[in-house]
């Protein structure tokens, strides 16, 4: 069912930082920032020849990065993003299968529509799905 990895999702503490180390250490393409109040985050793409990074930072007080950073001060891997080619049969597999979804479908930072997938179910990491 799941399709190629999109990215890994790193919570940073200081965007200008990751971003500064992605492009002038490791010579990355980096992306504009991007603000994505429906899920309280600023993002960055990095875009690599196989797949994306994709650097997290907390938009405003209830972001869920904010919480994770404090758990994490120095950051870290917060999720991994597979990609799908139909996000509702990936739900309903999903819950059939008594996996557990993190709220509705909503629309990720792609402009496709994602779900997230508790990390209780998939060993320690939380799942996110992305329609291609």
């Amino acid at each position: 069912m799941i399709g190629n990895l999109n990215h890994v999702a790193i919570a940073v503490p200081d965007l200008e930082a990751a971003v500064a180390t992605y492009r002038d250490t490791l010579g990355a393409n980096v992306g504009a920032p991007q603000d994505e109040p429906d899920h309280g985050v600023t993002v960055v793409f990095i875009t690599l020849p196989n797949t994306k990074v994709e650097l997290l930072y907390p938009l405003g007080e209830n972001s869920p990065i904010k919480s994770f950073l404090e758990k994490n001060p120095s950051g870290g891997i917060h999720h991994i993003c597979y990609e799908v080619e139909d996000i509702e049969a990936a739900r309903d597999k999903m819950l059939a299968s008594g996996a557990r979804v993190l709220g509705d479908i909503k629309t990720g930072a792609h402009g496709k529509p994602v779900i997230f997938l508790h990390p209780k179910d998939f060993t320690g990491t939380l799942v996110e799905l992305e329609q291609i």
